[in-house]
C-alpha cells in the first residue's frame, strides 16, 4: 500500500470517529433538553426541598406539605411594561410565578390558560396574584407583543439573563426549565412546581388547595 493511500485511510477513520462523537454529543444534549422541557418523573417522593420532602404526582406537579415549605426568594426589578415589582409585597395572596419566553413554543401553548385563570380569579375576588418571569428575550418589545397576543394582563419581570431564576436556592423546588410554574402560599413559601406547560385544570389544581388553607 502506498504511503498516500495509508494517510487517506487514516484521515477517513479519524473523520468517521469525529462524526460519531459529535452525533453522540448532539443526541445526549437533545435528550437532556427534552427531559428539562417535558414532564417530571412519574411520581413519588423526592428529598429535594430544603426543610422536607416534596411529592411529584403523575401530572408532573410537585407539592410540598405546609410544614415543610421554604421561603421563596425576593424577586424584584423592572417589568416588561417599564414599571417595578417586588414579589415580597404580595404576601397574603397565593402567588403564581410563571417562567416564560416569547420564543418558547410550550410557553405559547399554555399562555391562554394563564390569561383565563388570572382573569377568572380576579373577577371572583380571590386572593391570587400572577407574576411572569420573562427570560432570554432579546428585547422587551418581543415580550410585550407576546403578552398582547395572548391577553396577558398581569405583570412580568424582565429577566433576559435568567438571574432571577438563580435566586432560588439549590435543593428547593426551583424553576430549572422553561416554562416553569411555581406557586407560593399566602406566607410567601414555595408550595408547588411544575417544569412543563400546564392547562387550566392543572393550574387550578395548584392554586385551589392553597386558597383553602387556613
Amino acid at each position: 500500500m502506498s504511503l498516500s493511500r495509508a494517510r487517506t485511510r487514516r484521515s477517513s477513520r479519524r473523520s468517521t470517529s469525529a462524526r460519531a462523537v459529535l452525533l453522540t454529543a448532539v443526541a445526549l444534549t437533545s435528550a437532556a433538553t427534552l427531559t428539562a422541557c417535558g414532564t417530571s418523573d412519574g411520581g413519588g417522593k423526592s428529598s429535594g426541598s430544603a426543610g422536607g420532602n416534596y411529592v411529584t404526582g403523575p401530572s408532573g406537579i410537585s407539592t410540598v406539605a405546609k410544614a415543610d415549605r421554604t421561603e421563596a426568594p425576593k424577586l424584584d426589578g423592572e417589568t416588561v411594561d417599564g414599571k417595578t415589582l417586588d414579589t415580597t409585597a404580595l404576601k397574603g395572596k397565593v402567588v403564581v410565578l410563571n417562567v416564560w419566553g416569547s420564543w418558547c413554543p410550550p410557553c405559547r401553548a399554555e399562555a391562554k390558560y394563564f390569561a383565563k385563570v388570572s382573569k377568572d380569579t380576579a373577577d371572583a375576588g380571590q386572593d391570587v396574584a400572577f407574576v411572569g418571569l420573562n427570560t432570554r428575550d432579546n428585547s422587551k418589545q418581543n415580550a410585550a407583543s407576546f403578552e398582547e397576543t395572548y391577553g396577558i394582563t398581569y405583570p412580568s419581570l424582565f429577566d433576559p439573563d435568567g438571574k432571577l431564576m438563580l435566586r432560588f436556592p439549590k435543593g428547593t423546588l426551583n424553576p430549572n426549565a422553561i416554562p416553569s410554574t411555581i406557586v407560593l402560599d399566602k406566607e410567601g413559601k414555595i408550595a408547588s412546581r411544575t417544569l412543563a406547560a400546564v392547562n387550566e385544570e392543572q393550574l387550578r389544581s395548584m392554586i385551589d388547595p392553597l386558597l383553602a388553607e387556613k
